[in-house]
């Protein structure tokens, strides 16, 4: 069993002793930049000239530098970029102003993991992963409670990292929930599975094609789209409260006799061998070859993919559905932009 690590297992005044860069100011970097510096924590925050973020982090109060100059001045840099801009970022902006006794830091494992990132055995590299969307890691931190997280040293060069590195939980105010400690392996790997296999991939997957189903059987599409996607919050805000027997307990005895006989049928033996295999080629390195590969090359493949995937007749039903919904505080996406939506 994992053991957590609550409030009165950190220390607050060892991160409040030291300077944080924050590099990045998207979902995760506002979140532990003003949860930080709201927690009495001296904060800098690294961004390029042309970031998109930068008026927001501005307008928030910080002072902004360059992602090198401020892991020059920092004493903990904690590196909150996309895992395929990391690598570059940490060669040409970091890597330079890591000198001995500094401590790198990630909120996901990826590139350490995977060998992208080979910071120098004389700096401490450790890691915070909040397991929640940046935005409600500062809702929760301003209510005076907050989201539960991983914690993991993978270099300890000054002997103090797991001590920094839960005081660090701490002013994240994930203390408050509780922080679990992991390995960067462990982090990655089950991180990755949970996206592709359940999360994202699963889930998208099946939404789609229970949709697709009701629609080619000649059943609305707006029907099929309140039955296969909307109603899917319903569900998931059940089990988040109480786990699958909450979920069961609170719906109709027809839908939980449903759950216990179609579900074996939809997820078979074959879908838990593919995902025995999706968690090999993660295990293994080549899903994550394949994605920094296809970035590499420009990401044609997976640009395209997105705007496909938008096009679909779900996409167009919901959108229009959502719009007579204003209490859903609804948002539209183009070619992989946001709309009437805060920047992220």
């Amino acid at each position: 069993m994992a053991k957590v690590y609550l409030e009165q297992h950190a220390d607050l005044g060892l991160i409040k002793q030291k300077k944080v860069a924050i590099i990045g100011y998207g979902s995760q970097g506002h979140a532990h930049a003003q949860n930080l510096r709201d927690s009495g924590v001296t904060v800098q925050v690294g961004l390029p000239a042309g970031s998109a973020s930068r008026a927001r982090a501005q307008a928030d109060g910080f002072t902004i530098q360059t992602p090198a100059e401020a892991a020059a001045w920092a004493d903990v840099i904690m590196v909150l970029v996309p895992d395929t801009k990391t690598s570059a970022l940490y060669k040409h902006d970091i890597e330079p102003h890591l000198t001995p006794g500094k401590m790198l830091m990630f909120a996901h494992g990826f590139n350490i993991h995977y060998g992208t990132v080979t910071p120098s055995p004389k700096v401490d590299v450790s890691m915070v992963a909040p397991k929640s969307p940046g935005h409600r890691v500062r809702e929760l931190y301003v209510e005076g409670s907050g989201t539960p997280a991983l914690f993991a040293v993978h270099q300890d060069a000054s002997g103090k990292a797991r001590d920094l590195t839960l005081s660090y939980a701490k002013a994240l105010g994930c203390a408050r929930a509780g922080v679990l400690e992991t390995t960067f392996a462990e982090e990655t790997e089950t991180d990755l599975f949970g996206e592709q296999a359940v999360l994202c991939g699963g889930v998208s997957h099946l939404i789609r094609a229970g949709f697709e189903t009701l629609v080619e059987a000649g059943y609305q599409p707006e029907l099929a789209y309140f039955e296969c996607m909307h109603e899917l919050k319903l569900i998931v805000d059940l089990m988040y409260r109480g786990g699958l027997s909450y979920m069961r307990y609170s719906v109709s005895d027809t839908a939980e006799y449903g759950d216990y006989t179609a579900g074996p049928r939809v997820i078979t033996e074959q879908t838990r061998q593919v995902m025995k295999q999706l968690l090999k080629e993660i295990q293994n390195g080549s899903f994550a070859k394949k994605w920094i590969a296809e970035n590499e090359a420009g990401g044609k493949w997976f640009y395209e993919k997105r705007e496909q995937e938008q096009d679909q007749q779900i996409e167009r039903v919901g959108e229009d559905l959502r719009a007579m919904m204003s209490f859903l505080n609804p948002v539209k996406v183009k070619k992989g932009k946001l709309l009437n939506t805060v920047s992220v």
